[in-house]
């Protein structure tokens, strides 16, 4: 199953089919905007094997020059995004797809420090299986305590990934 509606919290057991859906999308976006975009890269927790998560593929996809997001916008509107600005993050061009939601597409700086916590967030865990597992644990319990209610769910799992980060990091 992919997708989730809007304000629900509900994991779904991890299925490789999230890394076919992801491949599938990354074409559509590199045929509407890769002259503007140097990667995509799988994040969240759809990227971690075997870890349950929200039913919503991840992606952020790098720029060289931040300016090119602008021309990205009515491309990726085209083909079903709906551009939300940058949606609280300095210098983030944030879509999303679906409805139910689908797809998350976060467009950044190749050498933002977004992009970077992402990746190095998600290549811990895919290197660090305990991490992974406590990481899914925590999100199970919080989602079972806040179905509907996602703000709580995010930070309930802030503590825990800067945690992570820093460990990466070091």
């Amino acid at each position: 199953m992919l997708g989730l509606p809007k304000g629900i919290v509900k994991l779904e057991p991890h299925t490789e089919i999230w890394r076919q859906l992801f491949a599938e999308e990354a074409r559509r976006i590199r045929a509407a905007v890769g002259e503007y975009i140097t990667a995509i890269e799988h994040v969240g927790s759809t990227a971690i094997d075997g870890m349950a998560a929200k039913p919503i593929i991840d992606m952020t996809a790098s720029l060289e020059n931040l300016a090119d997001g602008e021309k990205c916008i009515a491309p990726l509107e085209n083909i079903g995004y709906e551009y939300r600005g940058e949606y609280g993050v300095v210098g983030r061009f944030y879509f999303v797809k679906g409805e139910p939601r689908t797809h998350h597409l976060h467009i950044v700086h190749a050498d933002s420090e977004f992009r970077r916590s992402h990746l190095l967030f998600r290549d811990y865990l895919r290197e660090n299986a305990f991490a992974a597992k406590e990481y899914e644990k925590l999100k199970i319990d919080l989602a079972a305590k806040y179905p509907r209610n996602r703000n709580a769910y995010l930070e309930g799992k802030a503590e825990f990934i800067e945690n992570i980060l820093s460990k990466a990091a070091s």
